[in-house]
């Protein structure tokens, strides 16, 4: 159909692009990634998009420099081959962590690359679950931050948890972690935690709120080492918790991350498939739920010029 979007999936998310697809009742368009000996990448779009909406779908990440350079090649082949639109849908930003600056003389990551995001050829961003919502101000383009609680929610009823309490592991997620308890009808319990250094590593340092004889759900944004996981889960069984899950927007998963997590007391790590194609083999203990579902309707209301409002991440 000539008015119906047009989308392409990028070599970070064939997998998702492919369900997206399947749910949108389209096929994916036809384009071609070569990488060359030497690293280099080249994109060719092999349809007309003269006139249409179109849409990348491309997560940055494994590897993510890499992935981010084909996400702007994708984004220029279409505005130069004359598109109407050019919506650049990532639905893991790995720079999103770069939000500040972490040091004196570092770089702000997320503001420079949103920068060149826009630069290349984006008319509009979707996005799932950022770091921070700050984020957004770095796009002077419409960005739509949509989030995976609903499908994190809805797989936490399904499992029927008893005596539930929600735990958001840190200070700083506590505002989402709120949002999570007020729809799962559960307690809301904080770890306090403090970061050592810029390794990824965590020390979960005390419990506020109850979680004695409690099943605790552990909810964050992203899991890359699992460390922070584990310790605020040891801490929580410390404190009397009777078990402990998690559910997590981005399933990151270092090289690490599979003996961190499957020694560990967390009985399911629950992630949906915003990542995909690592390169090792995840913790046994991980499920993954699809937004599949939430990005085709996300594309199928920008493309009728809908609100995506009932979608996206609380401000």
């Amino acid at each position: 159909m000539v008015d119906s979007p047009l989308m392409f999936a990028g070599s970070a998310s064939p997998r998702l692009g492919k369900a997206v697809c399947g749910l949108l009742g389209i096929e994916p368009g036809c384009a071609e990634v070569h990488r060359f000996s030497e690293g280099g990448i080249l994109v060719r779009l092999n349809e007309d998009v003269r006139g249409r909406d179109v849409f990348l779908v491309q997560s940055t990440v494994f590897p993510a420099n890499e992935q981010l350079v084909e996400l702007l090649f994708w984004l220029d082949a279409a505005r130069r081959a004359s598109a109407a639109s050019v919506t650049a849908v990532i639905p893991y930003f790995n720079y999103a962590k770069g939000d500040k600056l972490d040091g004196p003389r570092t770089s702000v990551r997320a503001r420079v690359c949103a920068d060149i995001i826009q630069v290349a050829g984006a008319d509009a961003l979707i996005m799932l679950d950022l770091h921070s919502p700050q984020i957004q101000g770095f796009f002077t383009r419409p960005l739509d931050e949509l989030t995976a609680m609903d499908v994190l929610c809805a797989d936490a009823r399904a499992m029927r948890i008893s005596d539930l309490v929600v735990v958001s592991p840190d200070s700083g997620f506590v505002k989402k972690a709120r949002d999570f308890a007020v729809q799962l009808g559960a307690p809301l319990a904080i770890t306090d935690k403090r970061r050592i250094g810029d390794d990824e590593r965590a020390e979960a340092l005390d419990v506020i709120g109850d979680v004695e004889n409690r099943n605790a759900l552990i909810v964050d944004d992203f899991v890359i080492s699992g460390r922070t996981l584990v310790e605020t889960a040891t801490k929580l069984l410390e404190r009397g918790a009777a078990s402990v899950r998690a559910a997590v927007s981005h399933g990151v998963f270092s090289k690490a991350a599979r003996e961190v997590l499957q020694s560990s007391p967390i009985k399911d790590l629950v992630v949906t498939d915003s990542v995909e194609g690592h390169p090792w083999t995840v913790p046994s203990n991980v499920r993954t739920v699809s937004v599949a579902p939430l990005f085709a309707e996300a594309i199928r209301r920008s493309h009728s010029r809908e609100s995506l409002g009932a979608l996206k991440a609380a401000g």
